[in-house]
């Protein structure tokens, strides 16, 4: 594919980087030119709330304040079913979320799909306050476990490893909202920016979808990368999140994605989180 180079950015998690590694690397015959940057995901929120890239991933909780100015894709995103957000606390310290009212909660960023879906269980468990703790995720862990928040809200590979922090699960987000709703749990989507036209961002759209066909038959070839920015993730572990948070939804929403953005949006605004209601805008 000839055309101009892309910017493109996405956080060094291993769904992302499989999904991304062929493009990334150009892997791929025909495929766009991109320029890439890494950053944990409520920095991605964050440079996409001043319309920094022209691709970029996102929280879902987020996009109703981005939508003026991007698109969501419906490829590369981070949706599905047992993989949602946890609420931790250190082992026997709290039993539901009641017990958090007053308390310091640490959590993954203000704007991230993760909070959002802690502020609606939250409302309806009847917790009126609490304190927020934002920090990156994966420092939530080590806060919660040397006292210095009441309850973290863990999410990425920290659900594979905060037990052996001697931490427990007071709430499975995931199942709470899976439970609630019977829809998949939307975490995290690719954007593509206005002032890319329909054809191109459709274009680009498509591309991811073959990255991660690469990568899923290929998996040699792009390993490499996702290890690379694996920090200092065991093997399983990271293995484990790849097999969690990539799926069918990863390849294409779907209608029952789609079902699952809007009535998170809907809810969100319901339960006084938004100001106004949100629809989101699919490619």
């Amino acid at each position: 594919m000839t055309g101009p180079t892309y910017t493109l950015a996405y956080s060094p998690c291993p769904n992302d980087t499989y999904v991304f590694a062929a493009l990334t690397n150009g892997l791929m015959t025909h495929a766009p030119h991109v320029r890439v940057h890494l950053a944990d995901v409520e920095a991605l929120n964050d440079d996409a709330g001043r319309g920094r890239y022209e691709l970029t991933k996102v929280s879902y909780g987020a996009i109703p304040f981005l939508m003026k100015a991007y698109r969501i894709m419906r490829a590369g995103g981070a949706l599905g079913r047992g993989c949602g957000p946890l609420v931790v606390s250190k082992g026997g310290s709290a039993s539901s979320l009641l017990e958090l009212e007053g308390k310091r909660v640490a959590i993954p960023g203000d704007r991230t799909t993760a909070y959002m879906l802690f502020r609606l269980a939250a409302k309806h468990a009847g917790v009126e306050g609490f304190t927020p703790l934002p920090m990156r995720f994966d420092r939530i862990v080590p806060a919660v476990a040397a006292g210095g928040a009441d309850a973290g809200l863990i999410i990425h590979e920290s659900r594979f490893t905060y037990a052996a922090s001697g931490l427990a699960s007071l709430l499975d987000l995931g199942e709470w909202w899976e439970a609630a709703t019977g829809l998949p749990i939307p975490l995290g989507a690719i954007l593509v920016r206005d002032d890319v036209g329909e054809e191109r961002a459709r274009a680009l759209d498509r591309a991811v979808r073959e990255s991660l066909a690469f990568a899923r038959t290929n998996e040699d070839a792009v390993m490499g990368y996702v290890r690379e920015h694996a920090f200092e993730m065991s093997e399983e572990v990271m293995r484990k999140h790849i097999a969690l948070y990539v799926n069918d939804f990863t390849d294409d929403v779907g209608d029952a994605g789609i079902a699952a953005v809007r009535e998170l949006f809907a809810r969100a605004y319901d339960a006084g989180l938004l100001p106004m209601p949100a629809e989101p805008r699919f490619l």
